[in-house]
């Protein structure tokens, strides 16, 4: 069975996967580890998303709430929000309620909550350059991203970039390999998906702070 709790060898595999993590935010604002996500969750959750019925995704958009929109100018991947109500989903939050935990401690993020959802690009799907949250507006912190895909190669396409910021051109390209983790500062990093060539799977979450006031509960429901 899987543990993220750090109470047994998965665990303490975790840990140390965790002050990496932790680790590569501090010094440069981002994380980039191939194929470090535990080998038991990855095929937990790869094998749950084929498993998924179509009609279970919806056509992404952007924004929350009220202000949400679909615009195929942007992106045309499709979605399907994880709420725990699987074993493969509970495991994914419960390594991820562990890694939240680690790095409030080692960095004091004040990370609050997480959201989180299967991503799925068909062949010609992609989402244009865009930041997860922009300073002073959102409350996203930290963005993470896991690959599910085997055998991908260059031809593939569908590369995740991360540029260094507003003038970068070029950025560093990440394959979206099974196994690979990304996590960077959501505030800090303008990325794109580049065209896929073929299906493409992935989880994308976001670590939140909490910005409740008054009668203003976030995040919403």
């Amino acid at each position: 069975m899987f543990h993220g709790n750090g109470t047994d060898n998965n665990g303490t595999i975790d840990e140390t996967l965790f002050g990496l993590i932790a680790q590569d935010i501090e010094q440069q604002g981002y994380s980039i580890r191939l194929g470090a996500l535990p080998i038991e969750l990855t095929e937990s959750l790869f094998i749950h998303q084929q498993a998924m019925e179509v009609e279970k995704f919806a056509n992404a958009g952007i924004g929350r709430g009220n202000e949400y929109l679909k615009n195929e100018f942007v992106r045309t991947d499709e979605i399907c929000w994880i709420n725990g109500d699987t074993d493969a989903s509970k495991q994914w939050l419960d390594w991820t309620a562990g890694l939240q935990s680690f790095l409030n401690r080692r960095l004091f993020l004040g990370l609050f909550s997480f959201e989180s959802h299967f991503a799925h690009y068909g062949p010609g799907d992609y989402y244009k350059r865009h930041y997860d949250a922009f300073r002073g507006e959102a409350n996203r912190v930290l963005s993470i991203v896991a690959y599910f895909n085997s055998g991908w190669t260059n031809t593939d396409g569908g590369e995740l970039v991360i540029y260094k910021d507003d003038s970068d051109k070029d950025g560093t390209k990440v394959i979206p390999l099974m196994g690979t983790l990304v996590a960077f500062l959501s505030e800090e990093f303008p990325h794109e998906v580049l065209k896929a060539n073929r299906d493409r799977y992935s989880i994308a979450g976001w670590f939140r702070v909490n910005t409740s006031i008054a009668d203003k509960i976030d995040p919403p429901l």
